[in-house]
């Protein structure tokens, strides 16, 4: 990122304009999900308090309501996350499906738990409350990626391919 007067590079701030202009200039607020989620890209995938005072800036909106979407929804972090960062369903259709093995699973075979990332960086495991894939459950996230009707032998393969 750049000083605070041009806290954005020009890159990230032509993906800003590009979603503000979605919206009534006097709705800017209204952009602050996406705009956090570019930064946040940006920063190698977590974000902090300066960069969501940035984005408070930016936007013209308070610090404590970017930082309170920054804190609400689970799509952002607060701290470094690995490389690859694994969202797993444990919404009621997943944990009917399976979920709850899976998540021991996954505990076991990376020494990690919710929230936690591995020694080496690679991945963060993180609780998903519904990733909207009911019909394909057991279900995770990776890197904007869904994987489907999971089993033990899919989570190998899957892990593997990104190690």
């Amino acid at each position: 990122m750049n000083d605070f007067k041009n806290p954005f590079s020009k890159e990230i701030l032509k993906q800003c304009e590009n979603w503000l202009k979605k919206f009534p200039t006097e709705k800017k607020r209204s952009a602050v999900i996406e705009i956090l989620k570019i930064v946040q890209k940006e920063n190698n995938g977590y974000l902090n308090e300066e960069l969501i005072a940035k984005v408070a800036d930016y936007l013209k909106i308070s610090k404590i309501f970017a930082y309170e979407v920054a804190t609400f929804y689970s799509m952002f972090d607060l701290n470094r996350v690995g490389k690859y960062k694994i969202y797993l369903c444990m919404s009621i259709s997943c944990m009917l499906c399976g979920s709850d093995e899976i998540y021991d699973y996954i505990k076991n075979k990376l020494n990690i738990d919710f929230n936690k990332t591995t020694s080496d960086g690679k991945f963060t495991l993180k609780k998903a409350e519904c990733l909207a894939s009911c019909g394909g459950a057991p279900v995770m996230l990776i890197d904007e990626k869904y994987y489907e009707d999971l089993t033990k032998n899919k989570i190998d393969s899957i892990i593997d391919k990104l190690e």
